[in-house]
């Protein structure tokens, strides 16, 4: 009897130990499918030439009902990380706070952000925040729009003053993959999304809040805090067709990007700035998801009351804010 003999790669394949994070090869997203969907998919003119609010139009009054319909309990949990005054490797840009005032009888302080966009700070991002080719959202031109002396002229974080109140559904990649956290360069894909769907029984869609969760708190709790813009897992840019078929009207994460990128990959937050810029989703940048997560597992129920109310900041392009989950 002859027996035939496995190449060497085909022998590795069958002997080697299938893991939690273990992910299909995809080749990157390239610059001509990027450029290309620009025009594709844009959501510019959809409501509007002098549209302010992008997806947030699909958060309509029923949809805020159907959202307050699953408040159940009425148990409040906060999905931003602590501000940090102390600068660290992956918090390069810290709160400034002082205590300005302290006697027996009253006590004030000062708190600034000098880095709202930074790597620090759970924020809101408004549609003046990143720019493709001189074109703010929906093709308004910078120039003149947005300067350094005058803010936002347009599309500020004002825009949102009433605040964010919709259905929230958190994908938790980790525990689809039976891992605490996800490995730095980790790559998160379309298939890996909907098989958290089918795990956990729900699905973002039009008007919803998707908030993605890879273990970046609990990384850093177990091992300390590293360059977290070298280091990180993400969305990777092949999800941008299905976030528009989805047509979800929020989307929050730990870090907007994973790094590092394998080679011949766009540029860092190719995703994030698609996404604000040119399908209009607000994107609620560095959220802290574990406290949610331990929330929805013990209830086993992963849809929740989500209220986002940034600071009313004339002419900011962001605001911190504290989103909270209520289930």
């Amino acid at each position: 009897m002859t027996r035939r003999l496995l190449p060497a790669a085909a022998l590795f394949a069958v002997l080697a130990p299938v893991t939690g994070q273990q992910i299909p090869s995809h080749p990157p997203v390239t610059q001509a499918e990027y450029d290309r969907w620009q025009k594709e998919l844009s959501n510019w003119g959809r409501w509007g030439k002098d549209d302010d609010l992008g997806t947030l139009n699909l958060i309509t009054p029923a949809k805020r009902k159907q959202a307050a319909g699953l408040v159940k309990e009425g148990i409040s949990v906060s999905l931003a990380s602590n501000a940090f005054v102390d600068k660290e490797v992956d918090v390069p840009c810290p709160v400034e706070w002082a205590m300005t005032t302290a006697s027996q009888s009253v006590a004030m302080d000062r708190i600034g952000y000098p880095c709202i966009h930074g790597a620090g700070t759970t924020h809101l991002d408004s549609f003046a925040h990143i720019f493709f080719d001189g074109k703010m959202w929906n093709g308004v031109p910078v120039a003149g729009v947005v300067t350094k002396e005058g803010g936002a002229g347009k599309s500020s974080i004002l825009t949102m003053k009433s605040g964010i109140v919709t259905r929230g559904v958190l994908y938790d990649i980790p525990r689809l993959k039976g891992v605490p956290y996800l490995e730095p360069g980790t790559r998160i894909f379309v298939e890996d999304l909907e098989a958290w769907e089918k795990k956990s029984g729900a699905k973002a869609g039009p008007g919803d809040a998707l908030l993605l969760r890879w273990g970046r708190w609990t990384r850093r709790a177990k091992l300390g805090p590293w360059p977290i813009d070298e280091q990180a897992a993400g969305l990777d840019n092949s999800v941008i067709p299905w976030l528009k078929k989805r047509d979800i009207a929020l989307l929050g994460w730990e870090t907007p990007d994973y790094a590092p990128k394998p080679q011949g990959d766009l540029a860092r937050s190719s995703l994030h700035n698609f996404a604000l810029t040119i399908l209009g989703i607000h994107l609620i940048d560095r959220a802290d998801f574990d406290a949610v997560a331990e929330a929805a597992a013990a209830r086993n129920r992963w849809e929740f009351m989500l209220t986002v109310a940034p600071l009313p900041i004339p002419k900011g392009t962001g605001s911190p804010v504290n989103p909270i989950a209520v289930f």
